[in-house]
């Protein structure tokens, strides 16, 4: 056992949905893994392992923001061996090419986080997103024709950020969502030499005010549930071939 999550390293698959909400968690495996088994309920942060298409997959929540969202990724990667960790989430629409329940794949994460200050101190990391993870998740979408956007993601420190203007900014350099993880969860993927990729669902738009209901953003957002576990599979049969 890790100290935040409560199993054993043959419960947990080598590949992990992580949402922000445990309740996300415990809808993904309860709606699209079969025989889903819980095996961690500590700080009430949810995890579940069951298999899809043949393929053991685990679905663990993160909780909101990166110190979080690190807290469990690095456990899951250090302590439980995990090759792949996909975050299904939900974002806020930064730019006019995305609209609410479009899907967006983060390519790149910026932040305003100082998370990274003391492992480079004057330099600025760009943490990215697994190529091959993100190739396929994009082949995946297209195949289905889902409504999936490749681009940049902004990971926030904060929910309510006093400058506002900062999100204009940044869409006009082609971010397309802000979220709240994805920069930390790449970081800590490069650190272990592991997979890591964001899908996140626009749940709410900064420029035309759309937005969704609690209840949608928790147990609704197929698509981003279908894309990630459609492209584990098919990573996991790549690399068994």
């Amino acid at each position: 056992m890790s100290i935040h999550i409560g199993a054993s390293p043959d419960q947990i698959a080598p590949y992990v949905l992580m949402p922000g909400d445990p309740y996300r968690a415990r809808w993904i495996a309860e709606t699209f893994l079969e025989d889903p088994v819980q095996y961690n309920d500590v700080r009430g942060m949810l995890g579940y392992t069951g298999t899809y298409a043949g393929v053991r997959i685990s679905a663990q929540g993160s909780g909101m923001g990166q110190p979080s969202m690190a807290i469990y990724a690095q456990e899951l990667f250090d302590d439980y061996d995990v090759q792949a960790i996909v975050r299904v989430g939900t974002c806020g629409g930064l730019s006019e090419k995305v609209s609410v329940r479009d899907v967006i794949l983060g390519t790149a994460a910026s932040t305003d986080s100082a998370m990274n200050v003391p492992r480079f101190r004057q330099v600025s990391y760009a943490p990215a997103a697994d190529f091959e993870l993100l190739r396929i998740a994009a082949d995946v979408a297209e195949e289905k024709m889902l409504p999936v956007i490749a681009g940049g993601l902004y990971s926030a420190d904060q929910f309510y950020n006093p400058d506002p203007t900062i999100t204009a900014t940044l869409a006009e350099y082609g971010v397309l969502g802000v979220e709240m993880e994805a920069a930390a969860l790449y970081t800590l993927a490069a650190q272990f030499s592991r997979r890591a990729l964001a899908v996140c669902t626009v749940s709410d738009h900064l420029v035309t005010g759309e937005e969704t209901s609690s209840q949608e953003r928790q147990e609704t957002f197929e698509d981003m549930i279908v894309v990630a576990l459609e492209s584990i599979v098919r990573l996991d049969g790549t690399h068994r071939s």
